[in-house]
């Protein structure tokens, strides 16, 4: 009996010891399953863009396509442009300072609003693109025989071109019994020239006398007005920024003398004149400036961009002025906003 119980306990001994030596293994350490840490790469700075403006002189058509020129840029490219904006005060030879100043700081694009700033820019640099705006004729302006819409090489931009057709059929919508109509320009705007020579022989197609009244700057004006005024019935102004700059000298003899006048843009018409058929310069330059963007970023190629023009016209009339030359307009007519 002794030996039968000694050997059931030296058998649970070893099923014990069995046991121990065949039990589960302790589980290894779990694998590092974070992905490592990878170098985070700061997001690339927008380019940045420098711009020149050089304006010929301040008045509200050339103001408003300067505010749309700065407008479009500002919101297709935020941030990302300094504006330089300069005005020559109608100082012609002061266009040349301004740009060259511009090609010594080495801007990117030089916005030319008028003529000759246009002319100014052109003479000066066949590098660094160039957008006009308020330009009425390219071709004219750049004395390009046969032209076609683009410009090529360095420059393009955008017309303030109204049809001048239609403005010579509104003097005759307007003043049907008239026969006289004096035409009053600034010799030294190539742009100024153009009109009046298109208006004057629309006019004359329409049974009208048309003469042409030149003056070559502002000391002038005052004179070439009252002859102008004594042999007219009606006066005809074209697209010309000398006279946008002097409306009051204008308006201060036609007005007493009871001689309307129709003027090629909506400025002139707030200082002196009755009507025009006018456009958006607002708008204009606003094309200007997203036209600028396309460049900057190498969106679009300057040299293919053709001339873009005003996509609509309106017939506008000041109606203090009216009122006080007893005149009523047709009811299509908006008034503009003086003051």
């Amino acid at each position: 009996m002794k030996k039968k119980l000694l050997a059931l306990i030296l058998a649970g001994a070893m099923t014990l010891s069995l046991a121990a030596c065949g039990g589960e293994k302790e589980p290894a350490p779990a694998e590092n399953t974070t992905p490592p840490e990878t170098e985070t790469q700061e997001p690339a700075e927008a380019e940045t863009y420098k711009v020149g403006i050089c304006q010929l002189v301040q008045h509200d058509a050339l103001d408003a396509a300067t505010q749309g020129f700065i407008d479009a840029l500002n919101e297709k490219l935020p941030g990302q442009v300094e504006i330089d904006n300069q005005n020559a005060s109608n100082d012609i030879p002061m266009c040349s300072t301004i740009v060259n100043q511009f090609i010594s700081n080495d801007v990117d694009l030089i916005m030319c609003n008028a003529t000759p700033a246009l002319q100014a820019a052109v003479a000066a640099t066949t590098t660094i693109p160039i957008l006009g705006t308020s330009v009425t004729e390219y071709g004219v302006a750049l004395g390009i025989s046969g032209f076609t819409g683009t410009v090529g090489g360095n420059v393009s931009g955008t017309s303030d071109l109204a049809p001048l057709d239609q403005q010579a059929a509104m003097i005759q919508e307007l003043f049907p019994d008239a026969k006289t109509v004096g035409l009053i320009y600034c010799s030294a705007e190539a742009n100024s020239q153009y009109q009046v020579d298109v208006v004057k022989a629309e006019l004359e197609k329409l049974g009208y006398t048309a003469t042409l009244y030149s003056f070559s700057d502002s000391n002038d004006l005052a004179a070439v007005t009252e002859s102008a005024a004594a042999a007219s019935e009606v006066i005809y102004v074209p697209t010309d920024n000398t006279v946008a700059a002097n409306t009051g000298i204008i308006d201060n003899i036609c007005r007493p003398a009871g001689i309307p006048v129709v003027a090629g843009e909506e400025g002139i018409v707030k200082g002196c004149g009755v009507a025009t058929l006018s456009i958006s310069y607002y708008d204009i330059g606003y094309k200007t400036g997203e036209m600028a963007a396309q460049i900057l970023t190498g969106e679009a190629d300057i040299a293919s961009m053709p001339i873009e023009y005003a996509p609509q016209f309106t017939k506008k009339y000041n109606a203090e002025i009216c009122e006080s030359l007893n005149l009523t307009v047709p009811s299509d007519y908006v008034a503009v906003e003086v003051g």
